[in-house]
């Protein structure tokens, strides 16, 4: 085996000292007892012969853990213990090669530990060809620092191109709404065509839009037949997560014992259909948005987040110049998508309250809560008397109302 040095490694020669057969260095390894530091573990020749074997790992073996080490750790801390144990553990912890398979949870940063630590952590880790950074990166970039639109769509292309279903349906949403720049940069051929990708590799909401635009003729052509079938497979594969999802707490609460409660039953699962399901869980990317517009004002504090704009030269706008205190968040509770121009989301046409990315969010949110909540309001009634008119009145909510 090569060593660092450039040299071959042999186990009899290094574990045997002048003068001694293999019977007698395993009779000495047997009798050792002294630590490594220890005062008197600089004079052991046992110690000594455990640093050499150590330093003498060649350097892809050591690669090769931490890379397995990264793919299965469950948290960033697992990562950073493993990389803090020695100095070489820590230099070879960020080659490319063990950032490009740091796991998604490694990578699920909280919006609340953000700083130019994680920024720069993220950066590398895509900058290693890792997917998983490049589309969560791209979302915080594109959807949360100001001035960043062009690098985080950049991101999450990316990742696309390699088959992430996330970083497409993201894509196709930009795509439907014109997002980072103007009404005419809406593209719904491609963002349809994107959502079939997408739904291809299994993506559910993907798979709802799809049938949504197949069923309303948006970007596509319009098929209502085939859009609802969609929506069947959508919700039939809403169901197999939902139903795997209560057996495995099934199985957790069959080991706890007695003190364990029983799941509860799901009397109906299908959201398409008038009926609620379990909701999956939120990737790490959607949860960091709630958890970032939850805390900070739309679009206020782009300017002072750690990462800036992503130019350092570059000072974003202020919300009164950009109309940022008049952006919108999605209403679907778990996407956390905001807009970055005035009006890019959707209104309910009856109420005008909620505001919607997506049809998927808006066909999610209608049957999980907004049914039961959506009422005519006065407004319009309110605008037409100040002077607008009915028909005015009438064209705004035609331009503000979600399909």
């Amino acid at each position: 085996m090569k060593t660092r040095r450039g040299a071959y490694y042999s186990c009899h020669a290094a574990a045997t000292a002048p003068g001694e057969g293999p019977e007698a260095v395993h009779r000495r390894k047997r009798r050792r007892t002294v630590s490594e530091g220890s005062p008197a573990a600089a004079g052991t020749p046992g110690v000594r012969l455990a640093r050499d074997m150590f330093e003498e790992l060649p350097d892809d073996l050591v690669v090769s853990i931490l890379r397995d080490v990264a793919a299965s750790a469950g948290s960033l801390a697992d990562l950073a213990g493993a990389m803090l144990t020695c100095k070489r553990f820590r230099e070879l912890g960020q080659s490319k090669v063990v950032l490009a398979r740091a796991s998604p949870r490694c990578l699920a940063v909280r919006a609340k530990a953000w700083s130019d630590d994680a920024h720069r952590f993220l950066q590398r880790c895509a900058d290693a060809g890792n997917v998983e950074a490049c589309y969560l990166l791209g979302m915080i970039r594109f959807y949360c620092l100001g001035g960043s639109c062009g690098s985080g769509a950049a991101l999450m292309a990316a990742a696309a191109v390699r088959g992430h279903r996330e970083a497409l349906y993201s894509l196709a949403v930009i795509l439907f709404n014109g997002s980072g720049g103007g009404k005419d940069d809406r593209d719904l051929r491609a963002g349809a065509a994107l959502c079939a990708r997408a739904a291809s590799l299994g993506h559910v909401d993907a798979l709802r839009e799809l049938g949504h635009c197949l069923q309303d003729g948006y970007g596509v052509r319009r098929s209502v037949l085939e859009g609802r079938r969609l929506l069947i497979q959508a919700n039939a594969r809403e169901l197999q997560a939902a139903v795997t999802a209560s057996a495995s707490m099934a199985g957790a609460g069959a080991g706890g014992g007695k003190g364990s409660a029983a799941p509860r039953r799901h009397s109906c699962l299908l959201s398409d259909f008038g009926c609620r399901a379990a909701s999956g869980e939120t990737h790490a990317a959607n949860r960091f948005l709630v958890d970032w517009f939850a805390s900070r004002p739309l679009g206020a504090s782009a300017a002072a987040a750690p990462g800036g704009n992503g130019n350092p030269g570059t000072a974003a706008a202020s919300p009164e110049e950009d109309g940022a205190g008049s952006l919108r968040l999605c209403s679907q509770a778990q996407c956390g998508r905001a807009e970055t121009r005035r009006h890019e989301f959707r209104r309910c046409s009856v109420c005008g309250v909620v505001n919607y990315c997506s049809r998927a969010c808006q066909a999610l949110h209608w049957k999980m809560a907004h049914k039961a909540e959506c009422t005519p309001t006065d407004r319009w009634l309110d605008v037409a008397v100040g002077g607008g008119g009915v028909a005015q009145a009438n064209a705004n909510a035609n331009a503000d109302a979600a399909p």
